[in-house]
């Protein structure tokens, strides 16, 4: 049985998607791709969702591609190929998108992880970007995701040379926020997710998310905040 994508909402509004394949170690697929994409599209859209942890079941995170017997993984695609499968991707979920790494990120596995807002990680997990020694190159946004975490150099080095590195280095060179014991990694996004959910307004949520995200320079920055301000002040009357 392949990986299966499980999403449990909560009456605290927060949603736990789980990349369930223990026995693959929650290897990707075409159908762990549909199906987290529709896992997005629903964090998206339900109002009643104001969090979102993404984590692995069992002890890892997410292997990589599927090379299971009968899998094609780097054949040649066909019509309709994006290098980024998942749709929409996390930064565009307008919701904080906690990403729980409790064990090795591989590959897409890792790539998919750097698309969620703030990164908690195992401390011994191992995360690479191997794709430079299977003869593609990094996925889901990567060559962007990881400069903007970590800069140019360190991003150099981790897609152009596929070495992996500890979730302890990641947290140490800015990839993820914090690297902690595999054991503690959900309940500390959980524990993440369900303060935003209880105390941050959701429309400035997603409002300063977008901000984060667009890549835009200093003056555009401003001029968006000034936006969201005139769009968020005056909403509710005083007590």
């Amino acid at each position: 049985m392949g990986t299966r994508v499980r999403m449990d909402v909560g009456g605290d509004g927060v949603a736990v998607i789980t990349l369930d394949g223990p026995e693959t170690l929650n290897a990707f697929s075409g159908t762990v791709a549909r199906d987290l994409s529709a896992a997005y599209q629903r964090c998206d859209a339900d109002s009643g969702v104001r969090a979102v942890v993404v984590t692995g079941a069992g002890r890892a995170f997410c292997s990589g591609a599927d090379l299971s017997p009968g899998s094609t993984p780097f054949a040649p695609p066909g019509p309709g190929f994006s290098a980024s499968p998942v749709e929409p991707p996390a930064w565009r979920v307008g919701k904080l998108v906690v990403a729980a790494v409790n064990g090795p990120a591989i590959g897409i596995g890792f790539t998919l992880a750097l698309q969620c807002d703030v990164l908690l990680v195992a401390e011994d997990a191992r995360l690479s970007v191997p794709q430079v020694r299977l003869g593609v190159l990094g996925d889901a946004g990567s060559h962007a995701t990881l400069r903007r975490a970590a800069g140019q150099s360190v991003a150099a080095e981790l897609l152009l040379t596929g070495r992996p590195i500890t979730g302890r280095e990641a947290a140490a060179r800015g990839i993820a926020s914090r690297a902690l014991p595999a054991s503690e990694v959900l309940a500390a996004a959980l524990e993440l997710a369900r303060d935003v959910a209880a105390h941050a307004d959701l429309e400035a949520v997603a409002l300063s998310k977008a901000i984060l995200w667009s890549g835009a320079g200093l003056d555009a920055t401003a001029e968006a905040e000034t936006e969201a301000h005139l769009r968020l002040m005056g909403r509710r009357s005083p007590d």
